[in-house]
């Protein structure tokens, strides 16, 4: 039975990586990458390779008259073109001609089936080597009607691959809860076809527990990462690279959900593997993950020796001007900079700076701009915005408008939209937020607790603008987000709800600004205590609005399903004022 192996592919890639090959044809390949310092990841064959061939010469054309489509020989002929001038390096789009008229030939000779599906495959990686994400699309969820399950384990693989591609392609997209589909019902198929606790199937757990974490749904991405180690420990030896990687992720996973001690336990674990595999850069790459615990648990003094131990392995390994070196002075610099060494903050900050503005040759765009856009976030911290948006500007120059980086363009404007509103440009921060929030939007990222951040602020931009009407649908539609990932009782939520209350203030519904306001001071109570001030500042907020409509406070408990009942009814223009009570950043 052949194996159905699981792939991922990287955000920068330019193609997705598993494409479909009929047992005769295939061959495994596999190559472990470190992604992001946290793991590996399987690498199927793609159907492009760097490297030209010194071969024979692709012809540049091939007379194919659509007649001759319905001769068995020439969908074979013409998918061999294809592939060589995809290894070759010349020419893709006439690649890409080959590849289509293959299928048309498969298809019209021999109906659906393995020759049909492995075609479409090729096809949709070449348009994803174009850059025709969109176009790949339609290809992929054909290739994965024409497999039928029943027939046997290789349709099973056609099948699996063109899901684990499908996924792939939306991941490039930006679209992460289409993505996860796919890589879902591969891994379904593919439990079927070898059973539950196969070596393949931890590949394709794994895979899903990455694409789990960068949509930043940990609970689920800890499931997944969870059987992964199950079935390793199963099949590998103890202390096995792989299980090394998994703890790596499951730290990743831990630290991402606060649980920073069980984080720190598999940090350590990974660690001992890696020293015993005399893997140096990935001890080292270990360390600072090491270090950024400890920085989160206030033990500043292990963090700086964690970071200066890695800082000592990059160095004489990858060089004074590797970008890994930068990556810790940023780190270094953060430390001081929440220790108030301020000077040693700065000096660390500019010796990153140095590597970024004259990177050596091989150093992505991507890897520099996020070392931008860590450094921006310290100088805003010490209260310098202009040379954080300077640098935030750079980065975003740097990358392409496409949809791979889309998220990451979005995070910048909202960085950048934040910095402007904190010295008084409103305009510029509410346009800001605006263009971070139509990214997020065509990212599928509209129900994540950044974009209800993000909306909130552009809430607050819009205050002080008099926009009363737009603040307070950006807060509606913030608070719902907010309420569902956090709970009604979370801190942020409850500072939408504020906000959300002045903005019924200044518009002159009164009686909904106290409901709201009336279930803060009560879970405020509930959590704080009567004396805390902040509770004091909620209860002359609310004083001071049934002041004005003649009543006393109602201390009865609130239900959700009434805390938020609308009363547009009584809304009427011209009864907008500005709120009696602040808004809550």
């Amino acid at each position: 039975m052949p194996g159905l192996v699981s792939v991922k592919t990287p955000s920068h890639a330019a193609s997705p990586s598993p494409i479909f090959v009929s047992a005769s044809h295939q061959q495994q390949t596999q190559k472990n990458q470190h992604v992001n310092g946290t793991n590996g990841y399987t690498k199927s064959p793609s159907p492009s390779n760097p490297r030209p061939r010194p071969s024979r010469k692709i012809p540049e054309k091939l007379a194919v008259d659509e007649s001759s489509l319905d001769n068995p020989d020439l969908g074979p002929f013409l998918l061999k073109h294809a592939r060589d001038m995809i290894a070759s390096g010349v020419n893709p789009n006439k690649a890409l001609d080959y590849a289509i008229r293959a299928s048309k030939s498969f298809e019209r000779c021999s109906g659906p089936g393995l020759e049909l599906a492995m075609s479409l495959h090729v096809v949709a990686a070449i348009y994803c080597n174009l850059g025709k994400l969109e176009e790949a699309v339609p290809v992929l969820e054909r290739s994965i009607n024409v497999p039928i399950i029943e027939n046997g384990s290789d349709h099973a693989l056609a099948k699996f691959s063109g899901y684990m591609q499908l996924g792939d392609t939306y991941s490039m997209l930006g679209q992460l809860d289409q993505s996860i589909s796919c890589y879902d019902a591969g891994l379904k198929i593919q439990m079927e076809a070898l059973g539950e606790s196969d070596s393949r199937v931890a590949e394709t757990c794994r895979y899903l527990a990455e694409a789990h974490v960068q949509a930043m749904q940990f609970d689920e991405a800890e499931n997944f990462c969870k059987k992964t180690l199950e079935i390793h420990r199963e099949h590998k030896a103890p202390a096995s690279l792989e299980e090394a990687s998994d703890r790596r992720l499951m730290a990743l996973i831990c630290e991402a959900k606060g649980d920073y001690e069980t984080a720190l336990e598999h940090l350590v674990l990974a660690s001992m593997i890696m020293i015993a595999n005399g893997e140096e850069i990935e001890v080292a790459t270990i360390d600072v993950s090491v270090g950024n615990i400890y920085a989160s648990l206030c033990r500043f003094d292990e963090a700086v020796f964690s970071y200066q131990k890695a800082l000592t392995i990059f160095k004489s390994i990858r060089g004074e001007y590797h970008p890994s070196v930068a990556s810790v002075f940023i780190r270094l610099a953060d430390l001081y900079y929440k220790t108030g060494r301020l000077r040693e903050s700065q000096s660390y900050c500019e010796n990153a700076l140095r590597i970024y503005i004259k990177p050596l040759p091989g150093i992505t765009a991507e890897d520099i701009a996020s070392g931008l856009t860590e450094i921006a976030s310290i100088y805003e911290a010490v209260n310098e915005p202009e040379e954080a948006m300077k640098l935030l500007r750079k980065a975003m120059k740097l990358l392409e408008d496409s949809p791979a980086h889309r998220g990451t363009i979005a995070g910048i404007e909202a960085q950048m939209g934040l910095m402007f509103y904190m010295v008084g440009r409103y305009a510029e921060a509410r346009n800001s937020f605006e263009s971070a929030i139509a990214k997020l939007r065509a990212n599928g990222e509209r129900k994540s607790a950044f974009f209800g951040i993000v909306l909130n602020q552009m809430g607050l931009a819009c205050v002080q603008l008099y926009k009363i009407d737009e603040a307070n649908r950006l807060f509606e539609e913030a608070r719902k987000i907010v309420e569902q990932e956090y709970g009604p009782c979370h801190s942020d939520t409850l500072g939408i709800y504020s906000n959300l209350a002045a903005t019924y203030d200044a518009m002159g519904s009164l009686e909904d600004a106290i409901k709201i306001l009336e279930y803060i001071l009560k879970v405020r109570e509930e959590m704080l205590g009567t004396a805390n001030p902040d509770v004091d500042d909620e209860k002359k907020r609310l004083a001071q609005l049934l002041k004005e409509v003649g009543r006393a406070r109602n201390r009865k408990g609130k239900s959700l399903e009434n805390l938020f009942h609308s009363n547009s009814q009584r809304m009427k223009e011209g009864t907008k004022r500005w709120s009696a009570f602040g808004f809550k950043t």
